[in-house]
């Protein structure tokens, strides 16, 4: 999903960054609208959990792996803005530190990941439960389905990305990226189904999509 340097033409890799720098400059004004200062500190403490579950790799299908993309349940604990900025920060952490993804290709990861996947993934969400009862259990469902989607999505844009690009054919490139993504998109809805149900048991209050709207 981390798309190195090389693959993406210079088009793609100028529209990812002018569109996730205005997704970007969005986020940081509407997180200043909401002035709650206990934010900061839970928008570190997610970084630092995607970060590190998103170093644990787990077998998927012929010799591929996937990890925990996170962006959606980033947005379900901390809003759909802040988690926006927190998925950013993390993606920027690991392509500078850790070589894991290409600067050029840095605005289309952040597209693919942080807006296509997150974003689409938490509309999902908001739209399960707006007409789903109110209920525990129809909360975890509603957030493993739109974690499945938000990995989906973001391999979707992806391999669209790459097959603009002329790096690979699109009959090629989308099924193989979708297909391997989508048995991945399991992993991501197990784990963001296990935290969400343990902050829904012990800290309800923090789970901020059960109350923030997109604006």
């Amino acid at each position: 999903m981390h798309i190195p340097d090389g693959f993406l033409s210079w088009e793609i890799c100028s529209a990812g960054y002018l569109v996730s720098a205005a997704a970007t400059v969005y986020a940081v004004k509407q997180l200043k609208k909401e002035s709650d200062e206990k934010i900061a500190p839970l928008m570190g403490v997610t970084a630092a959990f995607i970060f590190a579950a998103q170093m644990m790799n787990f077998p998927v299908m012929g010799g591929a792996s996937g990890h925990f993309l996170g962006a959606l349940l980033a947005m379900l604990m901390l809003g759909p803005w802040a988690g926006l900025l927190v998925i950013n920060l993390v993606l920027i952490v690991q392509c500078l530190g850790f070589a894991d993804g290409g600067l050029t290709a840095l605005g289309a990861n952040t597209f693919n990941m942080g807006i296509a996947g997150g974003l689409a993934g938490y509309l999902v969400f908001k739209l399960l439960t707006a007409f789903l009862p109110q209920k525990r259990s129809i909360t975890l469902i509603a957030g493993s389905i739109a974690a499945w989607f938000s990995v989906f999505a973001a391999s979707a844009f992806c391999a669209v990305e790459l097959a603009v690009s002329g790096t690979a054919a699109f009959r090629i490139v989308f099924p193989a990226m979708t297909i391997i993504h989508s048995l991945i998109g399991i992993g991501e809805a197990l784990i963001t189904t296990a935290v969400l149900g343990m902050a829904l048991n012990y800290r309800p209050d923090i789970v901020k999509a059960l109350t923030v709207r997109i604006r």
